[in-house]
C-alpha cells in the first residue's frame, strides 16, 4: 500500500512515518504542500493520504480540501485545533478521518484503518446511489417511450413495452437505448411525448 504524508513540519511527519513503519507499512512518501504538489500526488497514485496540518489557516485548509476532492482516495487529516466549520468542510470534501489533537504514533494505524473503511463504505454507498439514479432515469425514458407508442399506435401499456423489448432484442440493443431513440425520433417528427 502506497501512503503519502502531506506535511511541511518534518517533526510531525516523522511521528506519522514511525507509526506507519511500526505497523508494517513500507511504501511511505512525505510530500510538502508546496509548488505543484497536487500534480505530484496524482502521479504518485497513493492508496491513502495522511494530511498533517497542525494549526492550519483557512486558506491552507481550503487548499487541502481541494486536494482531497481531486484525489478521491481515503484521506486522514490531523489538526491541532478545529471548529464546527472546519469539520463540516472536511466532511463535505470527502475526508475519511478528521483527527483533532491526536497525533501519536500508536494511533496512526487505527486511524489509517478507519479512513480506509469509511472511504470504502462511502464509495459503496455512492456507487449504489449512482446506480439507483441511473435506473430511475432509465425507467423514466422507457415510460416516456411507452407513452409515445400508446398514443401514436393505440397500444396498451404491456403491448408498448413488449414492442420496445422485442425491438431491443432484434437490434441487439439495450431497452433504454431503443426507448431513447424512439423519443428522439418522435421529437424530430413533432410527435407527442
Amino acid at each position: 500500500m502506497r501512503i503519502v504524508i502531506i506535511d511541511d513540519s518534518g517533526a510531525r511527519a516523522t511521528v506519522l512515518e514511525e507509526g506507519l513503519r511500526d505497523a508494517g507499512y513500507e511504501d511511505i512518501h512525505v510530500v510538502p504542500p508546496r509548488g505543484a504538489f497536487v500534480a505530484r500526488l496524482e502521479r504518485m497514485a497513493p492508496d491513502v493520504v495522511l494530511m498533517d496540518l497542525g494549526n492550519p489557516s483557512r486558506d491552507t485548509l481550503e487548499e487541502m480540501l481541494v486536494v482531497s476532492r481531486a484525489l478521491a482516495k481515503p484521506i486522514a487529516m490531523f489538526v491541532d485545533q478545529s471548529d464546527d466549520n472546519m469539520i463540516g468542510a472536511a466532511i463535505d470534501a470527502g475526508v475519511s478521518a478528521y483527527v483533532v489533537d491526536g497525533l501519536r504514533k500508536e494511533r496512526v494505524k487505527p486511524i489509517l484503518d478507519l479512513a480506509i473503511r469509511r472511504f470504502s463504505a462511502f464509495a459503496r454507498m455512492q456507487a449504489e446511489l449512482d446506480e439507483a439514479r441511473t435506473q430511475l432515469a432509465d425507467r423514466k425514458t422507457i415510460d416516456r417511450a411507452k407513452a409515445i407508442l400508446m398514443s401514436s399506435r393505440g397500444l396498451s401499456e404491456p403491448d408498448a413495452y413488449a414492442l420496445l423489448r422485442t425491438t431491443a432484442m432484434n437490434q441487439g440493443k439495450k431497452l433504454v437505448d431503443v426507448a431513447a431513440a424512439l423519443i428522439t425520433a418522435s421529437d424530430l417528427l413533432g410527435g407527442t411525448s
